[in-house]
């Protein structure tokens, strides 16, 4: 994609609470229309990100830029910018409407056709004079997502929406961003830790892991058919892995328990188990896949200093 297309990128983001290291020397990439998956295990520094993103806490080192300015030096950009961090927080006694009123006026004005339409989009039109306090979870996320579109935002940032949803909530939220993205053109940022959720949506992603960037690109990329992840039980494990360390076509070598883990195109799948049996290993498991699931354990599961490098 051309460099024009990019509307939100970070350079060397980093952000330091005392001497605790949250998020370090970050550099992503959002492209207009993207369904940007921003993945990692909880505590590896998204929801920090997110916050330096929306100007809610100052980064420690680096800058960010959105539709190709500087936010520090021009703060106006973030009115093109909607964004969900965590959990929403609404007056339970006041229905949903009464709430996004409340919302908007913090706008400058209540803009009721706004309103009207952002209850529609969520599917709760229909539930909008009821008491929020009524509302399940999954309706509390959606009318949370609701208020992040009341500035009609080309970029929505969303941190965790579907977490602590049932399956049927999670579907919602899940055909919500397919719908903002197809029929009302917006760019989504989605912070998740539920791989099968940005497995089914993300266009591109990255994966955090302690506060570091571990890799990113698109879906495909990263799960197509040249890159797949294996788990290898062998003895004895540690010539194993020697063995495996050699080999120039095996990448993102990790040991979990009594199991390898490492990353090799399809084409070598074959030459892989043959050269660690023709050593004198024996291969009791040797497991190709290629979900998202492995993917994220293959590189999150190695030790730090593997990581880091």
């Amino acid at each position: 994609m051309d460099d024009a297309d990019v509307i939100l990128r970070t350079y060397g983001l980093g952000k330091n609470f005392g001497k605790r290291t949250a998020v370090e020397q970050l550099d992503i990439a959002v492209h207009r229309g993207d369904i940007y998956g921003f993945l990692g295990p909880n505590g590896a520094g998204k929801s920090t990100t997110i916050r330096m993103i929306l100007s809610l806490i100052v980064p420690s080192t680096g800058r960010l830029e959105l539709f190709g300015r500087d936010v520090r030096a021009d703060r106006s950009v973030l009115a093109r910018v909607g964004g969900l961090v965590e959990r929403p927080d609404f007056y339970l006694y006041l229905s949903a409407r009464k709430n996004l009123e409340i919302i908007s006026a913090l706008y400058g004005r209540v803009d009721h056709v706004r309103i009207e339409e952002v209850l529609r989009i969520v599917g709760l039109a229909d539930r909008a004079d009821d008491r929020v306090k009524a509302y399940s979870h999954g309706m509390k996320q959606r009318l949370g997502i609701a208020q992040a579109l009341l500035p009609d935002p080309e970029l929505l940032i969303l941190d965790e929406p579907t977490n602590g949803l049932d399956p049927q909530g999670m579907k919602e939220v899940r055909e919500l961003i397919l719908r903002l993205r197809g029929e009302h053109g917006m760019t989504i940022f989605l912070s998740s830790h539920l791989l099968h959720e940005i497995e089914q949506v993300a266009t591109r992603m990255c994966i955090l892991h302690r506060g570091r960037l571990v890799v990113q690109g698109s879906v495909g990329e990263l799960l197509g058919h040249d890159r797949i992840a294996v788990r290898i039980s062998a003895a004895p494990m540690e010539k194993a892995e020697r063995l495996l360390a050699d080999m120039d076509w095996v990448h993102e070598l990790g040991r979990h328990e009594e199991q390898l883990s490492c990353v090799i195109a399809e084409e070598d799948l074959a030459r892989t188990n043959a050269a660690l049996t023709g050593s004198g290993v024996a291969v009791s498991a040797f497991a190709p896949r290629r979900s998202l699931e492995d993917y994220f354990l293959t590189i999150t599961e190695q030790p730090e200093e593997e990581v880091a490098s």
